[in-house]
């Protein structure tokens, strides 16, 4: 028997296997509006057999878009675009998700293919903002938030939850990984204020809890609420996993119901091992030590490797990216190498095992 392609059941939420997709910034919607582009590449991996399909990280507010292109949940434009595309994933079998971000001082940057740079104010940037004014590399320094901006920032999520309730998502994930605003402020590295929001542990997740209180009081109580963390920062003196173990538990007694474990991004110099399954370890220490559930993703690329994963118990799920992009069938062909059943969509049997 296939654990891969078990049910895993968070809340009232049954999720019919544990291949998900990890969120993919797409970088092509207009003014956070998603479109027919997102559609298809949403709707191939419901297709392909992925248990639960996570939209990208969408701003809850236009200057916490990563770029112009990036999607957003800000508006009721962008939550009827949503739910036509949530829309014909249900019709498909799938879970839907939405990952809801901000990107902090990494924001107002190009598409990768365009450089990868901060776009200047005439061609449509803007002011980036952060717990800090110091800026992340060779992009733009950002404006510093002040106290009471910090403390506005979580209905900003909770409207955005509203708002991908609206759109017809099953499972909320927060964005507090990869060097974006969450980040920005838990790590130690980042965060150099002096009010109730840096210094101390407490103070630098203060934030985090903030969010997850806000967004859990408006999103529906029967359903999941994920949070993708950077396990560690890759760099001494910076996050660690068992920092990551301690908020994790924080996290969960906030109602936050898995923890999605991925690393690094807080700064542009950090010397990360990327080797196949690098990031796994920290997904087991966070489910094993916190005794939360827990993802697992990065360099996850075979069937049996991912079956590992679940079966000796290091994830509850694992989180596919550039694999599905590659192949987004990829669960229908691991289903049948797992021999855990036939998952494949009846227009497509014609071709199984072929």
């Amino acid at each position: 028997m296939s654990h891969l392609f078990e049910p895993l059941k968070l809340r009232d939420l049954a999720v019919p296997n544990r291949v998900w997709v990890s969120p993919m910034c797409q970088y092509s919607a207009v003014d956070g509006v998603p479109n027919d582009w997102h559609l298809v590449h949403l709707g191939q991996f419901a297709l392909g057999g992925a248990g639960l399909v996570m939209a990208e990280a969408s701003a809850v507010t236009p200057d916490g878009r990563i770029s112009p292109g990036d999607a957003g949940l800000w508006n009721d434009e962008q939550v009827a675009a949503w739910r036509r595309i949530t829309d014909f994933l249900h019709e498909q079998g799938s879970t839907t998700a939405v990952q809801l971000a901000h990107a902090g001082r990494k924001a107002s940057t190009r598409a990768p293919w365009d450089g990868d740079e901060t776009v200047p104010a005439d061609e449509g940037g803007w002011q980036t903002v952060s717990s800090t004014s110091n800026a992340f590399g060779a992009l733009a320094a950002p404006r510093a938030l002040t106290e009471d901006e910090v403390a506005a920032i979580p209905e900003q999520f909770a409207q955005a939850a509203r708002r991908a309730d609206a759109a017809g998502f099953d499972v909320v994930e927060l964005h507090f990984a990869h060097g974006y605003l969450a980040h920005q402020f838990y790590s130690p590295l980042i965060n150099d204020r002096t009010d109730r929001y840096g210094g101390s542990f407490d103070n630098r997740v203060r934030l985090l809890l903030e969010i997850v209180d806000a967004v859990r009081a408006v999103w529906p109580q029967e359903r999941p609420l994920l949070a993708r963390i950077s396990a560690t920062d890759w760099v001494e003196g910076g996050w660690t996993g068992d920092d990551s173990v301690r908020l994790a538990k924080l996290l969960a007694e906030h109602g936050v119901d898995l923890v999605d474990a991925s690393t690094g991004g807080a700064v542009p110099d950090a010397q990360i091992p990327v080797s196949s399954g690098y990031q796994v370890r920290f997904a087991r220490q966070i489910r094993a030590e916190a005794q939360v559930p827990s993802g697992a993703v990065g360099l996850i690329t075979s069937p049996e490797q991912a079956e590992e994963i679940i079966s000796s118990g290091s994830a509850d799920a694992v989180l596919l990216a550039r694999e599905l992009l590659r192949d987004p069938h990829w669960p229908l062909r691991a289903a049948d190498r797992l021999r855990a059943g036939n998952i494949w969509p009846k227009q497509y049997v014609r071709a199984r095992g072929a």
